[in-house]
Order: structure tokens, then C-alpha cells, then sequence
């Protein structure tokens, strides 16, 4: 009489369950890692730094590669070109949703006069008119679209001590150009954590 040996091998089934898992896992870490990268991507496009001093939140901002050749083509045909900044001061919560403590919006704006070859250069926050200048100098332009420095947004006594927040800048142009003029699409944002201490 002949002796059979069962041998215990891996179903089909199981097999097919272990590699459509693993697919999970792999798809997934793909998404993260693809997540991490524009994250980082951001960040070297838009900097930002917050900073308290005294009753006010500081922010301060820098956007790079904003103005771009075609940017700055349209612009020098006297198409008013705005640049949008919303700021959004959050609350991060361990394990808990992050929470919008404050929000405030800064505008900064060009218009070229062909005919005196002059930038009038405008900048609002919160919808009311904070400063503005006539410059004949391209690099202020550049510096006054793309740069924002210690702007006062948000009161301290919305803080609480010892508590981890972030501040969040979100980018976008108006003209949008398009994604060939506007290098970041519809828009790019970048945040920066602290605690309030």
C-alpha cells in the first residue's frame, strides 16, 4: 500500500491575499512618501516663519520663483497682477483634528504704467490698505510681491501656553495664468510649527 504525504502548501487564496496586502502596504508607503516630497517641495518654495513678539503674532513669508519671466511679461504689459496670501493660524491637538484658530489674508498687488514705465505697488491686509509706493525699480517689485516681513496677524490671548500650533500660508495669483505662468498652479502652500510658550 502506497503512503501519501500531505504536504502543507499555501492555498491560492491565501497567496493571492498576501501579495494583494502587500500591494496595500506598498501603495500606500508610495502615497506617503509621494505626500512627504511635495510637502518638502512647498516648503522650499514658500517659507514661513512665524515669530511672537509682544501682544502679536509675527508672520513672515517668502515666496520663490513667483515672479517668473512670463510672470513679469504680463506685468510689464500693465495687466494688474495680485498675489494672495490666506494665513491660517491653527491649533495642533494631539490625536485630535487640527482646529483654525485665527485667520487673515494679505494682498500684494502691481500695476505698470507703460507710459511713465512706473510700478504703482499696493498691499492690504485684511481688506484695509496698509502701505503703498511708486518704484520705477524691477528687484522692489520682485521683493514686494513675493516678500512679506513681520506683519502683526493674530493677538497672543488667542493662545494658550505650552500648546502646539502652526501657522499655515496658502499662495495663489490673480490673473491665475494658467499653469505655464503661474508656476504653482492654482496655488502652493507651506506651514511652520511652534509652541507658544
Amino acid at each position: 500500500m502506497r503512503r501519501t504525504t500531505a504536504h502543507s502548501a499555501p492555498s491560492a487564496g491565501r497567496r493571492s491575499g498576501f501579495w494583494s496586502l502587500h500591494g496595500v502596504r506598498l501603495g500606500a508607503g508610495i502615497i506617503a512618501m509621494l505626500v512627504a516630497m511635495a510637502q518638502l517641495s512647498a516648503q522650499q518654495r514658500l517659507r514661513v516663519t512665524p515669530i511672537v513678539k509682544g501682544e502679536y503674532l509675527e508672520v513672515s513669508f517668502e515666496l520663490r520663483d513667483g515672479l517668473t519671466p512670463e510672470v513679469l511679461a504680463a506685468i510689464d504689459s500693465g495687466l494688474k497682477t495680485t498675489f494672495t496670501y490666506t494665513v491660517d493660524l491653527r491649533l495642533d491637538p494631539p490625536g485630535w483634528f487640527d482646529r483654525t484658530v485665527s485667520t487673515g489674508v494679505i494682498t500684494n498687488s502691481v500695476a505698470f504704467d507703460n507710459l511713465q514705465r512706473k510700478h504703482t505697488l499696493e498691499r492690504t491686509v485684511n481688506g484695509r490698505e496698509q502701505e503703498s509706493l511708486v518704484t520705477m525699480d524691477p528687484d522692489k517689485v520682485r521683493e514686494w510681491m513675493t516678500n512679506v516681513k513681520d506683519v502683526p496677524l493674530f493677538r497672543t490671548r488667542l493662545l494658550l501656553r505650552n500648546r502646539e500650533y502652526y501657522v499655515r500660508v496658502n499662495a495663489s495669483a490673480r490673473p491665475s495664468y494658467g499653469s505655464v505662468l503661474w508656476p504653482f498652479g492654482s496655488g502652493t502652500s507651506a506651514q511652520t510649527k511652534f509652541i507658544f510658550r
